[in-house]
């Protein structure tokens, strides 16, 4: 799934190609990806034709386009969601779901590299929601320009320059659940992932069962800031693509995969110490670790929790 870095990467792709463009037609070619906007697919379109995309935001995992009447256009990428700019008449994608057709602003610097296409004149394009497994979706957010209701409850990521970090670790040390189960709370902080907290946990060398009360003022605060340095990191690469589900808004993999210590290693030996990484099941999940630099925690019994 799309964590922090890569919705930062399509928002950013977004926010330099299709802010003041005017939506001119909505095409919704399967019902499933707006099944959350109470409108149904054609108040879905109808909400969205005439309106101009004024800013691309995100918070956490999702993002959203702000439009010129207050509302906005709220998308998650789910498993295997992409957001593309295309020109009108390139051939659709296997599993293109929304259509939206823009038009340019005039004097617009145009979208000359959208999809390495060659060079063309500013008009029109198109924003294509391709969703292979739908489990992304997206919705029109009434009065959601500059916060969705939908999402308000979600925590601010590591990287927004509002993210409280004393309050971070207050919480973290106050509650007995593993760690890494805390850092895919979306409601104690956003954005992180399982790609993301499996190798912050490695940088900080802190196993993912350990809980919060077992763990130190110090500890807690350098697991932030190596948080915040992998997804920086993986920003400057573009993200992490595993595969073709995850591109940005031209198509492009990102390369962070190549920079990982412990997902997705296992078996190959701990880039600290050599000793191999080791996969366990989690949340229906995977996670990775290096069993000698982050010690499984040993369980503690009744008597020593009281």
């Amino acid at each position: 799934m799309p964590e922090l870095p890569e919705v930062e990467v399509v928002r950013d792709g977004l926010a330099r190609h299709v802010l003041g463009t005017t939506v001119t037609a909505v095409d919704v070619l399967h019902g499933r990806p707006v099944r959350r906007d109470p409108r149904g697919p054609v108040g879905f379109a109808d909400a969205l034709t005439g309106r101009r995309i004024e800013a691309a935001r995100r918070r956490g995992k999702y993002l959203w386009l702000a439009l010129d009447n207050g509302d906005a256009l709220l998308g998650h990428l789910g498993m295997s969601g992409q957001l593309l700019l295309q020109r009108p008449g390139a051939p659709d994608e296997r599993h293109l779901r929304v259509r939206l057709s823009l038009v340019e602003a005039p004097g617009s610097a145009g979208f000359e590299t959208v999809a390495s296409q060659p060079p063309q004149p500013a008009g029109e394009l198109e924003l294509r929601f391709v969703d292979q497994r739908m489990f992304g979706g997206l919705l029109v957010s009434a009065g959601g320009a500059t916060l969705p209701p939908e999402i308000a409850h979600i925590a601010r990521d590591p990287l927004d320059p509002e993210f409280d970090d004393a309050l971070f670790v207050h919480r973290v040390r106050r509650r007995v659940s593993g760690v890494k189960r805390q850092l895919l709370d979306q409601t104690l902080v956003s954005g992180v992932g399982n790609i993301y907290a499996d190798e912050a946990l490695w940088r900080a060398g802190i196993h993912g069962e350990r809980p919060g009360t077992r763990l130190t003022k110090r500890q807690v605060v350098e697991l932030l800031q190596h948080a915040r340095e992998v997804m920086t990191a993986a920003l400057g690469e573009g993200g992490t693509s595993f595969d073709a589900l995850y591109v940005n808004v031209n198509g492009e993999s990102g390369y962070f995969d190549r920079s990982l210590h412990a997902y997705g290693q296992e078996g190959l030996p701990c880039d600290r110490c050599g000793t191999p990484i080791r996969r366990v099941a989690f949340m229906n999940r995977s996670s990775y670790f290096c069993p000698r630099c982050q010690p499984v925690p040993r369980r503690v019994g009744p008597t020593a929790r009281a």
